[in-house]
This record gives structure tokens, C-alpha cells and sequence, in this order.
């Protein structure tokens, strides 16, 4: 069972561009917040630390440096795809420096002063996102908009809806672009790029409502000499290939592979609107996906899906009313990037010894023996 010296560490899978060896901190309040005793995967390794001699968000740190450094690859295995991490190697040869305990404690402090600031943000998302999604269930499922008393309803392929709104073919309301891929073989398209190239692991490994970059970005002549489109800043992704109904809506000017279904933003259609609407379709969506080797979802499939088109007035109350709360949750999670970013930036410097910040005051975020 874990408790809080524990520190969980990734022992098997990964791929051949990806590494194992991720980290997990098991906090006391992960423990508190749990509702029976917590353990591990059968492909992690736990670690227990020693608390005489060393802080396990310390520790933990040192390995997440590692991890990021790729330094911790020369102790994996790779077959069958698959990489394994020998953790006895590791424990044996794997060295680094270790503090005095009162220094390691202000280091954790530091570093788990940002990952607290980002849990709290999470957790503002996490309701701003729930509201989102509860009014649009409330009004676009449920019908129980402002003046719903007053609407008649009347039958459709739906069932039945309120007296005005349309139930249409996504494609006769909404347009869907594709994605494209320049030549990997042709360092001009990719060398030097600025226009965010989104794959579908970006969505998934961020899993963030708004997305601004993309880990990889193409140049213009990859862009003019590629399938890959330009759309704008609004517009919805959602990957529809292997991983599908994963979402997210774009800040600025994009282009993205294959492996999505794009709609650009509609001047009477709120793209919250859309992301919400998608959101509330995944199994409907799910079952129209088609193919042996991975499931897809074809453009063409998608632009019969049905789509139901409420009242301009409706559309035009439901954007003012979740606007805010959308941006809002942009704001958050643009905090939570620039956050991660710092902490990833003190990261190394800190657990090395490069940073010394036993000068410094770190106020509030020491308990008081620790200074």
C-alpha cells in the first residue's frame, strides 16, 4: 500500500520516441481524498524513500529532471515495442547530489508552491467546465432555456423539439476541414516554422478547452505545398481518428494532420456552442466511426450527422451567458501554462544545485521549521 514517502515511478510501456519513467508523488492529500488504501499498477515500481535522509517531493523532482533530460533512458530496455525501465540498475547507478534535509525542503517548497497554484486552477476549470456543460444540457437537452414555457413543441427525427429550431444535416449548418501533413523528408516545410501544427496527442496530452500551441509547427511553404489548411482562431478540433472525440477550441490562426475533424467558426453558431454539442454527441459519434485497423470518423460521415439548430436569439443568450465562463477558463489555463513552464524552468536548476536560493526568502511557502 502507498503512503507518503512514496514515490511511484513508470516501469513499463512507453514507444520508441516516448520514454518510461514518469513520476508520481503520492501527497498526504491524495491519501485524504481517497476512499480506500491506494497501490500501483503492475507497470509501476514504488519507491519508498528514506525521510531521514531525503524529502519525497525532493526526490520525486531529481527523477521528473531526469525523465525531461532523457537521461533516465539509459536504463530502459526496449522489445515488442514496448520499453521497459530496469529499476534495480537505476536504484544502483543512478547518482545525485542530496542536500542537507533543510535545504531539500525549501526546494520542495518552491516547486510544490507552483504545482499547488496549478491544482488550484485545475480545480477553478474543473467547475467553470461543469457549469459550461450543465447549462447546455439544461437548455439544449433538457429545453429548459429562458421562455421555454411559452414554446410549443413539435415532432422530429429527434424526437420531440421546441417550435423554431431545426434539426438539419451537420454539413447543410456547420463546415468541416481536414488536416494535412508536409513531407517529413523536406527540412524547408518544418525547419524554423511558426504555424502551430496540431497532432491529436496535443489535445490529448494537454487536454485543455482552448489551445494556442502545438508541440511541432510547419513553415508557409510547408503549408502551401501540403494538405494541411489554414483556419481561424475559434475553431473546434476534434480528433477523429484511433483516439477520437477529444476536444478543444484554437486561439489563433492553426492547421493540424489527418487525424481531425475541424469546424471553423459560424457567426450565428457560438464555437462553445459547438465544443458543448460535440461534448454531449460522443457515443452518437463514436458508433458512426468505421474502419478495421483503427476507428475513424469520415468527413463524410459526420456531415449527415444530425444537428440540432436552435433559434438565433437562443444561440445569441447561450453565447453571452457562457462567454465569460469560457474566457475565464482560457485565462486559467494560460496561468496553468505559464506556471508549468516556470516550474520546469527551476526544475533542474534547483535540484542540481545550480539555483541557490538559500539567500532567499521564501516567505509563506515554508512551513516554519523549515527555514
Amino acid at each position: 500500500m502507498l503512503d507518503a514517502s512514496c514515490v511511484v515511478i513508470e516501469a513499463s510501456g512507453g514507444s520508441k520516441d516516448q520514454p518510461v519513467g514518469r513520476t508520481l508523488l503520492i501527497s498526504q492529500a491524495m491519501l485524504d481524498l481517497a476512499d480506500a488504501p491506494l497501490s500501483a499498477a503492475s507497470f509501476c515500481k514504488i519507491l519508498r524513500v528514506d525521510t531521514s535522509i531525503a524529502i519525497p517531493r525532493f526526490v520525486s523532482s531529481v527523477l521528473e529532471n531526469a525523465y525531461t533530460s532523457r537521461e533516465i533512458e539509459r536504463f530502459q530496455t526496449q522489445s515488442t515495442g514496448l520499453r521497459n525501465l530496469r529499476t534495480k540498475q537505476l536504484m544502483a547507478e543512478f547518482h545525485f547530489r542530496l542536500p542537507p534535509i533543510s535545504t531539500q525542503r525549501r526546494i520542495a517548497a518552491v516547486l510544490s508552491a507552483f504545482d499547488e497554484l496549478i491544482e488550484i486552477n485545475e480545480r477553478r476549470i474543473s467547475l467553470l467546465e461543469d457549469l459550461a456543460r450543465s447549462l447546455y444540457r439544461e437548455w439544449f437537452v433538457h429545453f429548459r432555456f429562458p421562455g421555454h414555457e411559452e414554446v410549443e413543441f413539435v415532432n422530429s427525427e429527434l424526437g420531440a423539439i421546441p417550435e423554431g429550431w431545426e434539426v438539419r444535416a451537420s454539413g447543410a449548418v456547420l463546415s468541416s476541414l481536414g488536416g494535412g501533413t508536409p513531407s517529413k523528408k523536406r527540412a524547408d516545410y518544418w525547419n524554423g516554422g511558426l504555424i502551430p501544427w496540431f497532432i491529436p496527442s496535443d489535445l490529448t496530452r494537454s487536454r485543455n478547452r482552448y489551445v494556442a500551441d502545438s508541440k511541432t509547427q510547419i513553415t508557409t511553404l510547408g503549408l502551401k505545398e501540403s494538405g494541411a489548411r489554414m483556419f481561424p482562431a475559434g475553431s473546434v478540433l476534434m480528433t477523429s481518428r484511433a483516439t477520437l472525440g477529444v476536444l478543444a477550441i484554437t486561439t489563433r490562426e492553426s492547421t493540424c494532420n489527418q487525424g481531425f475533424i475541424v469546424i471553423p467558426p459560424l457567426n450565428d453558431v457560438p464555437s462553445e456552442f459547438i465544443y458543448e454539442w460535440l461534448a454531449n454527441q460522443e457515443p452518437q459519434l463514436a458508433a458512426i466511426a468505421t474502419g478495421a485497423t483503427f476507428k475513424e470518423i469520415t468527413k463524410a460521415a459526420f456531415k449527415r450527422f444530425p444537428f440540432l439548430l436552435p433559434t438565433r436569439p437562443i444561440l445569441a443568450t447561450f453565447a453571452q451567458a457562457v462567454g465569460p465562463v469560457g474566457e475565464q477558463i482560457s485565462t486559467y489555463e494560460r496561468q496553468n501554462r505559464a506556471l508549468a513552464a516556470t516550474r520546469d524552468l527551476l526544475l533542474p536548476r534547483l535540484v542540481t544545485g545550480r539555483l541557490d536560493i538559500s539567500d532567499v526568502d521564501l516567505g509563506d511557502l515554508l512551513p516554519a521549521d523549515a527555514a
